[in-house]
């Protein structure tokens, strides 16, 4: 049976996960290679930057340790909207697959070790976190789909504006 992290959270997570694939359908292979200026990277080295964070999340779910060390080096993986959209599947299902495998009492008990200093918080609490994240690579991307003259999907409007 479900635990009570895929039964009560994960239904509205997936809603969040639905912004990126939304996003994968907008973009082309050249959008991937644009970037604002300054100090900002290409937008496919954002997306690629996401990906890398959420693998780390998942090992986290598995291992009840953080770290950020883990890059992605596929050649051309940050110029191909194909390759990061296949990617961002592939690290969906690791996801789930990996919060399905906790039982209640990691959920109740195991808190997860964290590089920064005293955080060390509980599953439930780290998948929110990790929304929190999605939320920021939302809000840069948007400067980016605004830059490009993407029309953004209803969802995108909404929620991220």
């Amino acid at each position: 049976s479900m635990n009570s992290i895929m039964q009560n959270d994960y239904p509205v997570f997936r809603l969040y996960q639905a912004l990126r694939t939304q996003l994968m359908g907008l973009l082309s292979d050249d959008d991937l290679a644009f970037s604002p200026g300054g100090d900002n990277p290409t937008l496919g080295e954002l997306c690629r930057e996401m990906g890398e964070v959420q693998h780390a999340y998942v090992q986290s779910f598995w291992t009840f340790t953080m770290t950020f060390e883990y890059r992605n080096e596929t050649p051309g993986l940050a110029g191909s909207v194909a390759q990061l959209a296949g990617w961002y599947q592939a690290l969906d299902e690791a996801l789930a697959a990996a919060v399905t495998a906790l039982t209640e009492g990691d959920i109740a008990e195991r808190r997860i070790a964290r590089p920064e200093e005293g955080f060390a918080p509980l599953p439930g609490t780290q998948l929110a976190v990790y929304r929190e994240a999605l939320l920021i690579f939302y809000g840069k991307v948007s400067v980016y789909l605004k830059v490009l003259g993407k029309a953004r999907p209803a969802q995108w409007q909404q929620w991220i504006a």
